[in-house]
């Protein structure tokens, strides 16, 4: 036994050592991604807290304030229009409870004239818009404008109605695949393969489980975006319905495995964009970018706009 120390120490030592020098510099084995966009602003819904959510009028303000990305959520009316709406059940969002798959894209009823922000509890969006929009809308107006598109159902024929729209309006280096569910993704991608995608729910855990054995540097990654809740948050401003979620114990594990300067680093020197969501305040918007995020977002835009301004000022 003591013999095989001998061999195994020095190996252990070496393998260490270069996968810590390979983290520092993983443009040695890997190509770094070369994305046709990179923001450091992304508005969550269009910028929920400042216009109701998902609307025309969200996501043309968050885009007059600057913003670099539009994140929203699609879902399929029963004929077979592509609809922006977090929620599949409207419940929440309207006051009916009627799901969108169950309506024609007339009936679909108007959103609530006052609606609270679901990541900073307590506070509510208004607006003058409260009709639901089209992606197609979004594509219209804003052609140049990168958009991150949530799956959250298992449904072909969105992705594929997703898919055909993104490629007829030419802009499928400027549409992100994005869903926490590994099936749903793979089914994105087989859709469409040319679209840069983030990581899965599962995907973010083998990351963190390559991350802490060594072997992420040896490791290709196919994905372009790393999305992930800034975990200072969950029950501040994000109450969330898990019940696992509201232990602190649970929560303060969480940030001290995830929130790893070095990893994200590591990312980014791969040309992978780091997201953090959802910061909603000025201090979680300086620790998101203080852990390594390349960009946050936010359900206010002009909040995090003005954070920019003043933080490039003083550089």
């Amino acid at each position: 036994m003591a013999s095989s120390l001998y061999f195994i120490l020095p190996a252990l030592g070496g393998y260490t050592l270069t996968s810590l020098y390979l983290l520092k510099n993983p443009q040695i084995l890997h190509k770094k991604k070369r994305a046709a966009f990179h923001c450091t602003h992304i508005s969550h819904r269009g910028g929920s807290g400042e216009r109701i959510e998902s609307t025309m009028e969200a996501f043309t303000h968050a885009v007059e304030q600057g913003t670099g990305m539009l994140e929203l959520d699609c879902h399929l009316t029963r004929d077979g229009h592509v609809v922006v709406s977090h929620d599949e059940n409207l419940l929440r969002q309207t006051g009916h409870d009627v799901t969108i798959s169950s309506l024609n894209l007339e009936e679909l009823p108007l959103q609530k004239d006052r609606l609270e922000v679901t990541f900073y509890a307590g506070h509510y969006s208004t607006g003058t818009d409260r009709k639901f929009t089209l992606l197609e809308e979004v594509f219209r107006k804003f052609p140049k404008m990168p958009v991150n598109i949530e799956i959250k159902e298992d449904n072909s024929l969105l992705m594929e109605k997703v898919s055909n729209m993104v490629k007829q309006y030419d802009r499928e280096d400027l549409t992100v695949w994005a869903t926490v569910d590994s099936t749903i993704m793979k089914k994105c991608r087989r859709t469409n393969s040319t679209m840069p995608y983030s990581f899965s729910m599962r995907r973010g855990l083998q990351l963190l489980l390559l991350y802490y054995s060594g072997l992420l540097p040896f490791v290709p990654l196919g994905e372009s975006f790393l999305q992930f809740y800034l975990p200072r948050i969950i029950n501040r401003t994000y109450i969330p319905e898990e019940r696992l979620l509201k232990n602190r114990m649970v929560i303060y594990l969480i940030e001290k495995l995830t929130m790893k300067k070095s990893l994200f680093k590591h990312l980014a020197n791969r040309g992978i964009q780091v997201h953090l969501f959802v910061c909603n305040e000025d201090p979680d918007i300086e620790a998101a970018f203080e852990a390594g995020a390349t960009g946050v977002m936010t359900d206010y835009p002009t909040l995090l706009t003005d954070y920019l301004h003043r933080h490039r000022s003083q550089d």
